[in-house]
């Protein structure tokens, strides 16, 4: 009998082990079903794409989502999504895109998208018009002001609560130079993946050798000391079009993305975060005039100064052609009484 009460409370012994073991495989099971949940969310991604007015920001969004181009020009803040299988058991995730139209003017509204809770998981592409060089620098900088105090002012609040996360957006951001890398004392990458674009390559093709080599080097001095991707693009492109898909995909959904490297100015530029250096990008180009009239306190301040000196110069010149014209096929002489006034007149209606 003691034989048997010993083999009934083994057995009792074991089911009880096995409810117990059950139980917990139950909730871990659960606890990893609710991890993948959350994983899933978080492979959502956002990005905002913002820069100059009418530089084909729709067009560049529309050709990677496959669909028909609007006739309107974008009026405030869009949203727009998109969607990949990453198989059954991965589900979907989905991209979504917020466009916004209106220039400069509507900066601000960067605020909307780039929040706390999707920080760690959004992009920004600024989209620049190459066919208005003289207006690149002032659409940078105050995208960039904006943009980074949007993103410093949504880590800030993620940081109170979860501070690992900005310390890994870090990480991730030089890690693509590198922590020896010998411009590290200039950089300060945005802590999340950016692109500048520069639209309208189809017009800007044609510009002069010299004005085209400013134009590469300051956008590449930008881009490389922001930590952003740069590359040139053109809807009636179809490689650059090509390129740019592959890009946006690799930030909406983590693809491939090309691995060409175009540095010459005479060309598209292509050229991924971490991969240029100063060295390689050479001082801005100045006169020996323009160095005794600059006075800078610091590299930025010098590439603008050089950049803007340039093409504000250029302007000018262009408005000089335009009165010249204007005068020379109205057939006005200059005459001793009348000289000011008609040409302040012609001036205000040329130019």
């Amino acid at each position: 009998m003691s034989s048997s009460t010993v083999v009934t409370n083994r057995t009792n012994f074991k089911d009880l082990w096995s409810v117990a073991t059950d139980e917990k495989a139950k909730i871990e099971d659960e606890r990893i079903a609710k991890l993948e949940a959350l994983g899933k969310q978080d492979e959502d991604t956002t990005i905002v794409i913002v820069g100059s007015q009418n530089a084909g920001k729709s067009s560049f969004v529309s050709r990677f989502l496959d669909r028909e181009e609007r006739k309107r020009s974008t009026i405030g803040l869009e949203y727009t999504y998109s969607r990949m299988t990453k198989g059954a058991k991965l589900g979907k995730t989905t991209c979504n895109c917020w466009e916004l139209g209106g220039g400069s003017s509507l900066a601000q509204l960067v605020d909307i998208p780039i929040t706390a809770q999707r920080v760690s998981q959004t992009s920004v592409i600024i989209m620049l018009d190459l066919s208005k060089p003289e207006e690149l620098w002032t659409t940078l900088e105050v995208f960039m002001k904006q943009i980074r105090r949007s993103v410093n002012g949504a880590l800030t609040k993620v940081k109170a609560t979860n501070p690992s996360v900005v310390g890994k957006l870090d990480h991730k951001a030089w890690l693509k130079f590198g922590r020896k890398h010998p411009d590290k004392d200039m950089l300060n990458p945005l802590l999340i993946p950016l692109v500048i674009i520069g639209g309208k390559y189809d017009i800007y093709q044609d510009f002069d050798p010299e004005k085209k080599k400013i134009i590469c080097k300051t956008l590449r001095f930008i881009a490389h000391t922001n930590g952003a991707s740069l590359m040139f693009f053109s809807i009636k492109s179809d490689a650059l079009v090509h390129h740019a898909k592959l890009m946006f995909s690799n930030l909406a959904f983590g693809t491939e993305q090309s691995v060409i490297d175009s540095k010459d100015y005479t060309k598209p530029l292509y050229i991924l975060a971490g991969s240029d250096s100063l060295g390689h990008i050479g001082a801005p180009s100045l006169s020996s005039g323009d160095l005794g009239r600059i006075n800078a306190r610091n590299p930025i301040e010098l590439w603008k100064q050089a950049f803007c000196t340039f093409f504000e110069l250029h302007v000018l010149l262009h408005k000089l052609v335009l009165l010249f014209n204007c005068l020379h096929y109205t057939g006005i002489t200059y005459t001793r009484g009348r000289r000011s006034l008609q040409g302040q007149k012609v001036f205000r209606t040329c130019c």
